[in-house]
């Protein structure tokens, strides 16, 4: 048995004296500062007669003085511990390294996770991190120089248009010896002290360390009746049922050779907190000479250890989302290595996909990546319908992911339950949202979300202390809303913000809503807030009719785009073939813009309302879509490239296939290619012909083609019209996925809503 008794050395008791001298006390202080009733225990130390070591440490402590220097040194007589004080440091620490090395196997070497069942190998699912280690370069940023939002493109909220260079993990926790890793809820900040544990345990990182892990949650809940109780001794209690002697971890520590690893600072409760972070305090500043990392969430972070360095977990690249997820379908799933890496291959070609965008804003976090995987195994593939995958997403960080390790939070608002939290979110996320102002300031969120407790809340008085909780709450415990410059929030993900502005305006729809969101039809990235409307709403009548009349009020209003729908409609009509009609007319929009523009002749539309449109056109679309060819070759001809273009546009106008129903046609186009000299005429002869009937002999072609087809017409568009063509063309295109996305809408209007995409009335 381990000696649980100490007492001090003769040169101790001198050393002890001289300290409690220069404090200036009394032995009942001493006591009371040691927590003692009686000053027995202070009598009996002083006088070099053995007492409960705990008490030993306490009071060596209290007087800042080192255990191992005032101490007694034990003989081999009075334990059957192996430890003699003139060992060397290198054998001390490998001892302990072995004895202790199934400890950090039991603690750091599986993984558990979310809805798995099982635990996980650590290293069958882990992913190195990157760092971010520059966190301070932006803090002080003005709102105002904050990067403009690139929704379009990125659907994300982010600053990586600043400096913001990666380091890898183990690289950081080189360089500095002091280190706080802030990160996201689920962002992996405890399986990054895992890794280092565990490499560490293994001799691949600091082989000549002990590496000790602690979940400072669960030392705040074993010391809670034993305040007394210092880190060091909590520590030593640890390694007790190893047989490694108080004296032998004192030595290590005193050399600075162990690696602290103080994991989830924010997951201690508030009550608790203070006496923590004290503990930590006393030993950092004790055992300086140590290696010490320390876990918290950003936002939670509100003590600052001295001498520490801040570093953040950066967001999952692609690259890693790609070798998380092969890691994930081979590991947790189970498949065979060959399926799992095409699992994981259609996992990424899928987030690819822009209408994907959203999601990739989620997978970048660890946490919400696992669960994501989770959806994506069933189906192989993300859900159409996405309001549910977020809701699902919300309740596991507000609610899930904290329950799935036993951490209870402390209630800043006693008052304000789940459904609670969800509206005031809504609420910030519509208005910001609706704004276009994604980054608010501290003071403006503080204003929202005092507004939306003034309906909560009798005592108005404190409306503005409350508000400054609630921020808070939000983004150290759910980690919802991020700092992302000095006093500068945004939501964590734009994904979850336009689905809480979603979910705002379905609980709130009438008529008002509804005009008010038409404002916002035309804004791209107002795109996934309808869908996911049309998603939620039962039934989403009101809301597609009104999509289809501001649809027609767009081409109503615009003299151009009316008469070119005119044009449309009637084109389309002239057309006998079985497609669905609005795929005809998609068709016929595309071919008729001019061929620099970017939309000409992108069929995707068409295909999508009909499939058959991927395969061989049918004779009237295959001829007109020839004869555009046809015009465009002839429209990009200029004198000096006639001859090697000759070939191209005789190719062009070979349209005897397709002329077998257009006899009229077939005989006006001929004579029309007789025109045309022979190029055995040589360069300059043909230059000078189409320099002098080049331009005549197109418009020709394109007359032909008016009078017998009705296409090829020189619309003359300008920007304006052009910009209202994309407008018109995306609204019907956000319409047909509305249609597809709503789960609750009646037959007839279905019907009615996709046979009648791109048409509009005549004026009047």
């Amino acid at each position: 048995m381990a000696k649980r008794s100490l007492q001090a050395s003769d040169e101790g008791i001198r050393k002890a004296k001289q300290a409690f001298k220069r404090k200036g006390w009394t032995q009942e202080y001493l006591a009371a500062e040691v927590g003692l009733e009686t000053r027995q225990a202070i009598w009996k130390f002083f006088t070099g007669k053995p007492i409960d070591k705990h008490v030993f440490n306490d009071i060596c402590f209290v007087l800042e003085l080192d255990t191992s220097e005032i101490v007694q040194p034990f003989t081999t007589g009075e334990s059957n511990l192996s430890y003699i004080p003139g060992d060397n440091i290198e054998t001390l620490v490998q001892k302990l390294r072995t004895v202790y090395h199934d400890n950090i196997q039991a603690q750091c070497g599986t993984v558990q996770l979310l809805d798995i069942t099982r635990p996980i190998e650590f290293n069958d699912i882990y992913i190195d991190v990157e760092i971010l280690e520059e966190i301070n370069s932006r803090r002080w940023l003005e709102i105002n120089n904050l990067p403009k939002v690139w929704v379009e493109e990125n659907n994300c909220l982010s600053v990586a248009d600043l400096p913001q260079a990666r380091v890898s993990g183990v690289e950081a926790v080189s360089k500095y010896t002091k280190l706080m890793v802030l990160g996201k809820p689920g962002s992996g900040k405890t399986t990054f002290l895992q890794a280092i544990a565990n490499s560490c345990n293994l001799g691949l990182f600091q082989p000549d360390y002990l590496p000790i892990f602690v979940r400072l949650k669960d030392f705040a809940e074993d010391i809670r009746d034993r305040t007394q109780i210092s880190l060091w001794q909590y520590l030593h209690e640890s390694f007790i049922n190893l047989c490694i002697h108080e004296q032998e971890l004192t030595t290590v520590l005193t050399n600075g050779r162990a690696l602290i690893l103080l994991d989830g600072l924010d997951e201690v409760a508030g009550k608790d907190a203070d006496i923590v972070i004290k503990k930590i305090r006393q030993f950092t500043e004790k055992y300086h000479k140590n290696q010490l990392i320390i876990t918290c969430r950003l936002g939670a972070q509100n003590y600052k250890f001295h001498g520490f360095t801040e570093i953040e977990i950066a967001d999952f690249s692609k690259q890693q989302i790609a070798n998380f997820v092969e890691k994930w379908f081979g590991t947790v799933a189970q498949y065979p290595t060959v399926a799992a890496q095409n699992l994981a291959n259609r996992f990424v070609q899928k987030l690819e996909l822009t209408e994907n965008l959203p999601i990739l804003d989620l997978v970048a976090t660890p946490l919400l990546l696992n669960f994501v995987c989770l959806v994506f195994q069933f189906n192989k593939d993300f859900p159409a319908n996405r309001g549910e995958l977020y809701k699902q997403v919300l309740d596991l960080l507000l609610i899930r992911w904290d329950e799935s390790r036993g951490i209870k939070r402390d209630e800043i608002y006693p008052d304000f339950l789940l459904l609670h939290k969800i509206k005031l979110l809504s609420y910030i996320a519509t208005i910001t949202f609706t704004q276009n102002n994604y980054f608010q300031t501290e003071a403006n969120l503080h204003q929202l979300i005092a507004d939306y407790l003034r309906y909560h809340s009798n005592n108005a008085a404190a409306l503005e202390l409350e508000s400054a909780s609630v921020l808070k709450a939000i983004e150290a415990q759910h980690g919802l809303l991020i700092q992302r410059a000095r006093g500068i929030y945004s939501f964590a993900h734009l994904s979850l913000q336009k689905y809480l502005t979603a979910r705002e305006i379905v609980t709130h729809i009438n008529t008002q809503t509804l005009t008010e969101l038409m404002n916002h039809l035309s804004e791209k990235h107002w795109r996934e807030v309808f869908l996911l409307s049309s998603d939620m709403l039962k039934p989403a009548d009101d809301l597609l009719q009104s999509i289809k009349q501001k649809i027609n009020d767009l081409a109503i209003k615009k003299y151009t785009l009316h008469n070119f729908l005119i044009w449309l409609r009637q084109k389309s009509a002239t057309v006998n073939t079985s497609y669905h009609a609005a795929s005809v007319r998609a068709f016929y929009f595309t071919i008729a813009l001019p061929s620099e523009y970017p939309l000409a002749r992108n069929q995707e539309l068409a295909i999508l309302l009909d499939h058959q449109l991927a395969g061989n056109l049918a004779g009237d679309l295959a001829l007109d879509l020839a004869l555009i060819h046809g015009l465009t070759v002839s429209l990009g001809i200029t004198a000096e490239i006639f001859l090697p273009r000759f070939s191209a546009l005789s190719l062009a106008l070979d349209l005897k296939h397709l002329l077998a129903d257009e006899p009229d046609l077939q005989t006006s186009l001929q004579e029309l290619k007789n025109q045309l000299p022979s190029p055995s005429q040589g360069r300059d002869v043909l230059k000078n012909w189409w320099q002098a009937n080049g331009k005549n002999w197109t418009e020709a072609l394109r007359n032909l083609m008016i009078n017998h087809r009705q296409i090829g017409h020189n619309w003359q568009f300008n920007q304006q019209d052009l910009e209202d063509i994309q407008q018109y063309w995306d609204a019907n295109k956000l319409l047909l996925a509305c249609l597809k996305t709503a789960g609750d809408v009646s037959p007839n209007l279905r019907n009615n809503l996709e046979t009648n995409l791109f048409l509009v009335k005549k004026l009047d």
